[in-house]
């Protein structure tokens, strides 16, 4: 089976080369795998970072959109210029570890998604404030929606090309972050076995974070109660 890394960037220039290096480390040959890069058309030219160092590499594959953007769009848009069979999608700086990448892939064999999670043993976050207040809220959804995940704001994820595209994307991918807390939802309404593997947060090696708490915490409050009340109206499945 083939695998996609999709990459959303904004401004990640300083990232993007050595990330996408080190996914070739994590999945060596045999390995049948492409790594798609979907740029909302970054001002720091991210977009021609990924040309200059991969531009003759056939495992990489450059999309850069000048009219639509955001996260969420992003990583749709990604999905579905992709080819592989079984679809990986990871942040561009360095929060999700790039080693773990063979084991989100293998362990595919016996489940539907794959969740890499900072609230299973072994998982974390180097920044204390962010582990405490991101527990406290994943605590809040799990409450609200009765589901197992711990960690539902990760997007660090691998899933079945066919599993993903039988949902309809567009009740989930726009925002941004909060795109993940719906396809959770309905991958557990629909009975998807889903396994969480744990994950370190590293603080960012480069550049700006570009999530402000205070906007963010509004953002998806609005996106769960919205969401709560899609369900309780059957708009949701």
């Amino acid at each position: 089976m083939k695998a996609s890394i999709i990459l959303p960037t904004y401004n990640e220039k300083d990232n993007i080369v050595e990330l996408i290096e080190a996914i070739f480390v994590a999945l060596p040959p045999p390995m049948d795998f492409e790594v798609v890069v979907v740029d909302d058309n970054s001002p720091d030219d991210t977009a021609g970072a990924v040309r200059q160092n991969f531009s003759g590499d056939s495992r990489v594959k450059l999309f850069v959109r000048t009219e639509d953007r955001g996260l969420a769009t992003a990583i749709r848009y990604g999905a579905e210029h992709s080819d592989g069979d079984i679809l990986v999608f990871m942040d561009t700086d360095f929060n999700h570890d790039p080693a773990i990448l063979p084991q989100m892939i293998k362990f595919l064999e016996y489940y539907d998604i794959i969740i890499g999670s900072r609230f299973v043993m072994a998982g974390g976050m180097e920044d204390r404030f962010r582990q405490f207040s991101s527990r406290l809220y994943n605590y809040a959804i799990r409450i609200t929606f009765g589901t197992p995940i711990h960690d539902n704001l990760s997007g660090f994820f691998s899933v079945y090309r066919d599993k993903l595209m039988s949902m309809d994307m567009d009740q989930i991918y726009y925002g941004y972050g909060d795109y993940f807390i719906r396809l959770l939802m309905v991958a557990h309404k629909r009975g998807y076995h889903m396994l969480e593997i744990p994950v370190f947060y590293r603080l960012r090696m480069h550049g700006h974070s570009k999530t402000q708490f205070l906007s963010i915490f509004t953002k998806y409050t609005m996106a769960i109660l919205t969401l709560r009340l899609k369900l309780w109206t059957g708009r949701m499945r």
